[in-house]
């Protein structure tokens, strides 16, 4: 990735004049009214500790450079300034935010819209797995914000006649380690060639890697560096503790990722799918079904829970196998973590519901499948029912193709 000359080392954030325990509102920091009003109405009472140091440097017109742990308040300390901004020059395309994942982008796109809901704020997600043609569409309505994966963003700028984004004002780079881990890092070089070098760049890293290092260089101007920790940690509110248990018992147990995007469950069994960029307000529990191969991963799934200053707790499973494993995390965090208390009598009081209950499931899970086939044998598999000539239709783009015999 070319680094030009003028991009020079990224300048240590001074301490803010303002202290986080004398910082009540978002004014303090230079926010204008109606958007501490948007702040006060989605419940954000105080500003965090990145959203604190990042925030004046960034209405002051800096690039920025966020390090912060998961769950700090990250969109908030990109977000609020862009939104300051778009108000004194209202534009459209006006800034661009480049995400890892489609979950991050419609999270942040959600925010972007929360926070900017009274002063119509329009913004686009643009990322794979959705239909090409409504996001082309999207885009020709120019909105305010666009938030996108960047391979997707590259598709568009090279195939949606009249899209360009030669007026971009403000660049986000959110999750940018985990950005460049997924190999982005050329459809990123390409983005960089089209969009204007005059302009406000944004750069959050949950860790500052070379990778990082190497895009901070090509695309910042003059950084300041705002970083809340200096070494790999949780959130303070967050209670982390361990289960040991031996691995024989450990495989009767069954995981499931519930609907917490619905908000439906209030403990969450993390998976490595879920456990960086989702957001979900009141995840009380994060349990680690499986110790992560990198340490690293540990603070972002227990990230989950714990955050925008909220407690939470996160409860980690152990056997005998894993010990090394979770030692290193315990270096890493810099803290040994107490086994979490239980009560074995009433663990195991416990054990014949659940073991009622699998056989429920299994019951119903063979009825369904008795029921799906007895479907099957009375309609037929000559695919020649309406519905299923509507699908034959809708896949051969509306014409019957006819099989040809051997």
């Amino acid at each position: 990735m070319a680094a030009p000359d003028e991009h020079d080392s990224p300048t240590e954030a001074p301490q803010p004049a303002v202290q986080e325990e004398e910082t009540k509102t978002f004014k303090d920091l230079g926010v204008t009214d109606v958007l501490c009003e948007a702040c006060d109405q989605l419940g954000w009472t105080k500003p965090t500790k990145i959203q604190i140091e990042a925030i004046p440097l960034a209405l002051q017109g800096r690039d920025i450079i966020g390090l912060a742990e998961t769950g700090s308040g990250k969109t908030g300390a990109f977000a609020l300034p862009i939104l300051n901004a778009l108000l004194e020059t209202p534009q459209r395309l006006f800034a661009l935010v480049l995400t890892p994942t489609r979950e991050l982008a419609f999270q942040i796109s959600e925010q972007f819209e929360a926070l900017g809901s009274s002063i119509g704020v329009q913004s686009a997600v643009i990322v794979g797995g959705i239909d090409s043609m409504s996001q082309s569409l999207a885009l020709a309505k120019k909105p305010h914000v666009i938030i996108a994966t960047p391979g997707r963003l590259i598709d568009h700028l090279e195939n949606t006649k009249g899209f360009n984004l030669r007026a971009l004002k403000y660049l986000v780079m959110d999750e940018a380690d985990r950005i460049l881990n997924m190999d982005f890092e050329t459809e990123v070089d390409k983005i960089l060639k089209v969009i204007p070098r005059d302009r406000k760049t944004f750069l959050f890293s949950a860790t500052m890697t070379k990778k990082v290092q190497k895009l901070q260089r090509a695309a910042l101007k003059n950084p300041v560096k705002c970083a809340v920790s200096s070494k790999y940690q949780t959130v303070e509110k967050l209670q982390q503790y361990y289960v040991f248990i031996p691995s024989k018992f450990k495989s009767k147990r069954l995981g499931s990722l519930n609907k917490f995007k619905a908000k439906a469950r209030s403990i969450l069994l993390a998976t490595d799918v879920a456990s960086r960029g989702l957001d979900i307000p009141h995840v009380d529990v994060v349990v680690n079904f499986d110790i992560p191969t990198h340490s690293k991963d540990y603070i972002h799934r227990v990230g989950r829970t714990a955050r925008a200053g909220r407690s939470g707790k996160a409860i980690t499973f152990v056997t005998q196998y894993d010990v090394e494993l979770f030692q290193r995390i315990e270096h890493l965090i810099g803290k040994k973590l107490p086994v979490f208390p239980t009560q074995d009598d009433e663990v195991m009081m416990l054990t014949e519901r659940v073991t009622e209950a699998q056989r429920f499931a299994r019951m119903e899970l063979r009825e369904h499948g008795e029921k799906k086939k007895r479907v099957r044998e009375d309609t037929g598999d000559n695919d020649d029912t309406e519905g299923a000539m509507g699908v034959r239709n809708k896949v051969a783009g509306g014409k019957m193709k006819k099989r040809k015999g051997r």
